[in-house]
């Protein structure tokens, strides 16, 4: 890994940044957020922790820049339908529930990385983050023209809120697994793209209630 160390060029060093980004790509395939150290980052890159560091500065910072690159990916693919509100939040639902790397990421920003994390890379993030949430309103609007831009806004916070809930309920642990078969819990099952789905139809009910209000006025 001596040519990974020796990078100089701009070029060179994105090309690092990538390469650290896909091998936390791959851990999070095989293990949670929680469980994955900088030690065994840097382990598994082929590289000391020092080297991971001057790429990224904590481990929190690796999975902020692999959600924002997941996002980016995401909506560079996303087609929402034309139609009813409905059927476009819905489609949106499934669409996110396929893109397990984001959720999971997403449902650990509060919990897990906003912990050890400076106030600059935290601003960096945000700002990155908030830009992709900006388009993803726009897509929304252009479905769905009734809503207000502060509206979309709003609707695509509740996105993100929903999916950093429901998200962990629906992937819980072996144990919750198995208890919840039991026929008296089926009540306790979530289906991740279905209950995203009815949650987002009432989010978009509701905001285009308020706007319409609030234009007769």
């Amino acid at each position: 890994m001596s040519d990974f160390q020796r990078a100089r060029s701009p070029e060179q060093r994105e090309a690092r940044r990538q390469a650290i980004l896909g091998v936390a790509e791959e851990l999070l395939t095989e293990m949670p957020v929680s469980e994955i150290s900088l030690r065994e980052l840097a382990r598994r890159v082929g590289l000391s922790k020092t080297n991971v560091v001057r790429y990224f500065e904590t481990r929190e910072a690796v999975f902020f820049a692999l959600l924002n690159r997941a996002l980016g990916e995401w909506l560079d693919g996303l087609e929402l339908p034309a139609g009813p509100p409905a059927g476009v939040v819905e489609a949106l639902a499934r669409s996110v529930a396929g893109r397990p790397l984001i959720c999971d990421l997403w449902s650990a920003l509060g919990t897990e990385l906003e912990r050890n994390i400076s106030a600059e890379a935290v601003r960096d993030f945000k700002l990155a983050n908030g830009e992709l949430q900006a388009r993803l309103a726009t897509m929304l609007r252009e479905r769905i023209p009734e809503l207000t831009e502060q509206s979309a806004r709003e609707l695509v916070s509740y996105t993100v809120l929903l999916i950093a809930g429901l998200w962990p309920f629906a992937n819980p642990s072996p144990g919750v697994a198995e208890a919840v078969q039991d026929p008296r819990l089926a009540g306790s099952r979530v289906d991740f793209a279905e209950r995203l789905g009815r949650a987002l139809v009432v989010a978009v009910t509701g905001l285009l209630t308020l706007d319409s209000a609030a234009q007769r006025r």
